[in-house]
């Protein structure tokens, strides 16, 4: 991790500094680059295909592995030829978890020849029927002209094709939601989930507050859940029907699960603890245009630089503002995201070819972050907020998931309740393995080091009956009359044949992102490693440290021991001060030296 980002948390950094990285990607409209790649490869026989500064004539490579596939043309294949076909459409499918992308007109190298009307419309036509055949639907995202010395006009089309994966396991997309206070974060999920813009005033967000005194203040103080729906022709599937959530979840091929959280700096421990804790597949940083990057907006920003987790940015209330105001916030934006301690490629969206080139740029590449200005009131631009989220691909590929699949089970526990005629229920995710109704598992470690066993009656995902939950979903798991006062946030539950390791005291290496002295031995912290949130002590620093170096520092936890793994990822904070690193060694402890411990 760059130690530059320190700047974000310490406000070392003015918004208009650094240097920049390039200009704003900004992408291009019709017959402009597609977003998967800028030209490539040589011209053949001297013929200049990229005469026209908007048409590369190259795509990069197809590659063997992802969801996305070259077709030059489909048109009256043979019967064997139709059958393979649908193989290969089944296997792009599977890498995208239940979508892919189909590039027509298009060769394998990456060459943009472009068809006729007539053989695109045939290839559009067989392409239909592949998908008919696996269960797919599929959907045109966009057709651009090409220019391959051809009088005759030639196109090529993009196609989402998605289905409803063979084991009913939708796919579902995490999006953490961050902001400063009053930037509009609970009023923008409000409009996307209940598909009713605001009044100005707050109506949207009413229905996303959790208790009393957050409707009274109108600022998020926990964490909430928000679903909002897309079926496999890309249309939106929300509350706005009078829908119960089990009925989003059965007409949903794609599911996008966004996580609320507060945007006050009195409960950036809360915030933070989503981020570690919830695992997001990426986090939307909503700024709002009237006041720009003001409040925690900068801590939002370097909280997912330093923990690695992909961002884009939504620019709220432009109705309020004149459009210089606008453009000047998002000038502000792009200054500080090319700053060496971000090192980013903003891409302003404007339009709806923009939106499909953000969501496939956003997946490849990690430096790309998408700016969006729109309006919960107005209405305005949020059409192409939908189509980014829609087109998002899955920003982890099947190999990396079914591995985790193949490991022993282990479930974070990150909430608790107790339902009426029910029982004890906690909720969070599964980070590696399957676990299914029945099973048996043992939960901690409790304040003495033991873990208990117990056994899961049922599952839910998104508020909907689920039998099988795979690694990286997020469930609430029923367990029956198990005492809830044996459990608490930050315990796991694992297969007994895991055999889990306990510590009270742990090395890590770290940076020191910001701190007012030099750090030292002694000093208390709050850990924030996955779901394991617990007061430290440093017991020990292999090197004097100051803001923005590196050392191994040795902590000791105050109150009760945890379950930590080597290369997790660590982040500590009191104060002002803040440090970021990885877990680099446990010292495992047996329940009978964890019991001796408990008076340290």
């Amino acid at each position: 991790m760059d130690s530059r980002v320190s700047e974000l948390f310490g406000g070392c950094c003015r918004p208009g500094g650094g240097p920049a990285m390039g200009g704003t990607l900004k992408a291009r409209g019709a017959g402009g680059s597609s977003g998967c790649g800028g030209p490539k490869g040589k011209k053949k026989n001297g013929r200049n295909r990229g005469s026209k500064a908007n048409n590369p004539p190259y795509l990069p490579p197809e590659a063997e592995d992802g969801n996305i596939e070259y077709k030059l043309k489909l048109v009256n294949p043979s019967q064997y030829r139709f059958e393979h076909l649908v193989t290969q459409m089944k296997w792009r499918l599977q890498e995208g978890r239940g979508e892919a992308v189909y590039q027509i007109g298009v060769e394998d190298n990456g060459l943009l020849v472009g068809l006729a009307e007539e053989e695109m419309r045939a290839s559009l036509k067989t392409l239909h029927r592949m998908a008919e055949k696996v269960g797919a639907d599929i959907t045109v995202l966009r057709e651009r002209e090409v220019d391959y010395d051809s009088d005759m006009p030639r196109k090529i089309t993009e196609v989402l094709v998605r289905k409803v994966p063979d084991n009913q396991q939708f796919l579902d997309l995490r999006v953490a939601v961050l902001g400063n206070v009053d930037s509009g974060k609970s009023t923008l999920l409000g409009v996307l989930t209940q598909g009713e813009l605001d009044n100005g005033r707050g109506r949207a967000r009413l229905n996303l507050f959790r208790h009393l005194h957050e409707i009274q203040s109108g600022r998020t103080s926990s964490i909430s859940f928000e679903i909002l729906g897309f079926n496999s022709k890309g249309e939106v599937v929300n509350y706005s029907d009078s829908r119960t959530a089990e009925e989003i979840c059965e007409s949903s091929s794609k599911m996008i699960t966004f996580i609320d959280l507060a945007g006050h700096h009195k409960y950036l421990h809360t915030t933070i603890f989503g981020l570690t804790s919830y695992c997001p597949d990426c986090a939307l940083l909503l700024v709002s245009a009237n006041t720009g990057i003001a409040g925690t907006t900068r801590e939002h920003l370097g909280l997912a630089l330093a923990l690695k987790v992909p961002f884009f940015i939504v620019v709220s209330k432009v109705d309020l503002c004149a459009k210089t105001t606008v453009e000047r916030t998002v000038r502000q934006l792009e200054r500080v995201l090319k700053q060496p301690g971000c090192h980013k490629v903003p891409m302003l969206v404007t339009s709806e070819d923009d939106a499909v080139t953000a969501a496939q740029q956003f997946a490849q590449s990690p430096n790309v972050t998408p700016i969006f200005t729109l309006s919960s009131v107005s209405g305005e631009s949020l059409d192409l907020l939908k189509v980014f989220l829609n087109i998002l691909p899955p920003l982890t590929n099947s190999k990396e998931q079914e591995e985790l699949m193949q490991q022993l089970t282990e479930f974070q526990v990150d909430e608790i309740y107790t339902v009426p005629e029910v029982g004890t229920v906690v909720g969070g995710t599964l980070s590696s393995g399957i676990c299914r109704e029945g099973d048996q598992l043992v939960v901690g470690p409790t304040d003495d080091g033991c873990f208990l066993e117990l056994r899961v009656c049922s599952i839910q995902r998104n508020r909907s009956a689920c039998r099988v939950l795979r690694a990286g979903q997020a469930a609430t798991l029923a367990l029956g009359d198990f005492d809830r006062a044996l459990l608490r946030k930050g315990m796991v539950m694992v297969s007994p044949e895991m055999n889990p390791t306990i510590c009270s005291v742990f090395e890590a290496e770290i940076v020191l992102l910001f701190h007012a002295t030099t750090f030292r031995r002694g000093f208390q912290v709050t850990v924030h490693v996955g779901n394991v949130r617990q007061t430290a002590v440093v017991e020990k620093i292999h090197a004097k440290l100051r803001t923005g170096e590196k050392a191994v520092v040795r902590f000791r936890f105050l109150k009760h021991p945890e379950y930590l793994k080597v290369g997790a990822k660590l982040l500590f904070r009191e104060g002002v001060t803040k440090g970021i690193g990885h877990v680099t060694d446990v010292q495992a402890i047996t329940a009978g030296e964890a019991q001796a411990n408990m008076g340290f």
